[in-house]
């Protein structure tokens, strides 16, 4: 009898056992393993070499300098690939700069400053840019999409992209960006 009730007492230990440690595999699984996507940002955003000239159409050129910051959240790495972010006036490309490729460390926010040089020449048929130009306020958006994989525990690998959208307005009198807004 004494045999029967030490290996009943001997499986019971063993079941708590696997019970626990399904719970704590379930848990890690659940909020270490859960990979999500990069946030990708403009912090700040500041007018560089603004210049504009009215003659018979008015035009401008001018530099912006930009902070991106891509927020990793996951508990490993997110190395990306080279990638373009574009600024636009209504819809239209003015400017593009290149994001070199790179590494967002886990939990940890990567910043670095990105340089776009904006040109009106493509915009000489767009009813809004004189009334724009005229009331001193430049509406530009800006988008850029990230794509790298996010490494976790250097055996798991998953392809997760970052995806940037911002919106802003040029105040061309101040030679400064206003309302600047990012999704």
């Amino acid at each position: 009898m004494k045999g029967g009730k030490r290996n009943t007492k001997c499986l019971a230990y063993v079941a708590a056992f696997i019970v626990f440690q399904t719970i704590i595999i379930l848990v890690f699984a659940l909020t270490v393993m859960k990979i999500k996507s990069p946030k990708v940002r403009f912090g700040t955003v500041v007018v560089e070499n603004l210049g504009s000239s009215t003659t018979n159409t008015s035009s401008f050129d001018m530099r912006l300098v930009g902070q991106v910051a891509i927020k990793n959240t996951n508990f490993g790495h997110f190395k990306y690939d080279s990638s373009n972010v574009t600024i636009l006036y209504r819809g239209v490309p003015v400017g593009e700069a290149v994001i070199a490729n790179g590494r967002a460390k886990a939990r940890k926010t990567q910043k670095f400053n990105v340089a776009v040089d904006i040109s009106s020449d493509k915009l000489s048929g767009n009813t809004n840019y004189t009334s724009d130009v005229g009331s001193g306020f430049l509406p530009l958006s800006s988008q850029a999409k990230l794509s790298g994989k996010v490494h976790l525990l250097k055996v798991i690998k998953k392809k997760k992209s970052g995806e940037m959208s911002c919106t802003m307005t040029v105040n061309l009198q101040q030679r400064s960006i206003q309302d600047l807004n990012c999704k």
